[in-house]
């Protein structure tokens, strides 16, 4: 169990959905919360439910500058959860290039511009506490998720080489593979989705995670190994199931 009281983490897309709702469960816990995303309207609301201390700093993590001056504003934080990102199904047959590169750009590369803007200052610390959001999709190639998978993809490897990286150097490196969540990304969707969560129910699974000792967690449960047991399957077998 970690100690939550008098902590500040910076939740990095959380205007909505799952990070709202962790916001929400860290506040209860006693940690001051930075909530940040592109609108600032959304945010203001949020803080305005949030018991104990809170505040709200927008961030466009597809700008590095923005990136950067927000990790400036936000200052000294003990903790980041990294939950941006943005998502359309998209087949090959039907390629959007400019929301394929979004989806890159905002779920990947947002992760490693706001991850490398707090590096610096957790290492000469030599504390810190680092959670990715990943997703089950990242596990192996899905038909209709051109840009969202391979995004997904990247993150978890990304946070996989930060775990090698870090351990014992005091940075805490923690990833979280969810399933479908109720949201407004996955009312894109028209086909059935199992086990799709609340984001509430979401983020109880993810403050679980937070806090344990376990580098990662895939959820819900019985879901997620389907897709981690898809990884030993030959490709043969894995495509007629999956494709």
């Amino acid at each position: 169990m970690r100690e939550w009281s008098g902590k500040r983490y910076w939740l990095v897309g959380a205007s909505e959905g799952l990070g709202a709702a962790l916001a929400h469960q860290l506040a209860r816990a006693g940690v001051e919360v930075i909530v940040s995303a592109r609108s600032q309207d959304k945010l203001d609301a949020l803080v305005s439910e949030l018991p104990g201390k809170a505040s709200s700093q927008v961030v466009d993590v597809s700008d590095s500058a923005s990136v950067e001056t927000a990790a400036q504003v936000v200052g000294d934080v003990d903790g980041v959860v990294f939950l941006a990102g943005v998502y359309w199904p998209m087949t090959s047959q039907n390629w959007g290039a400019s929301r394929a590169e979004a989806m890159a750009d905002i779920n990947f590369t947002g992760a490693i511009r706001v991850m490398g803007s707090v590096m610096p200052m957790m290492q000469e610390r030599g504390s810190g506490h680092l959670v990715i959001t990943g997703s089950l999709s990242g596990f192996r190639g899905l038909p209709g998720a051109i840009g969202y998978a391979a995004s997904k993809a990247g993150t978890m490897a990304l946070a996989e080489s930060m775990y090698a990286d870090l351990r014992g150097s005091g940075i805490d490196v923690q990833l979280a593979n969810p399933g479908f969540i109720k949201t407004r990304l996955t009312e894109k969707n028209n086909f059935n989705m199992p086990f799709i969560m609340e984001p509430v129910e979401a983020a109880h699974e993810m403050f679980e995670l937070m806090n344990s000792p376990r580098f990662k967690k895939s959820f819900p449960r019985v879901f997620s190994w389907v897709f981690r047991l898809s990884q030993f399957m030959p490709d043969w077998m894995y495509y007629r199931l999956f494709a």
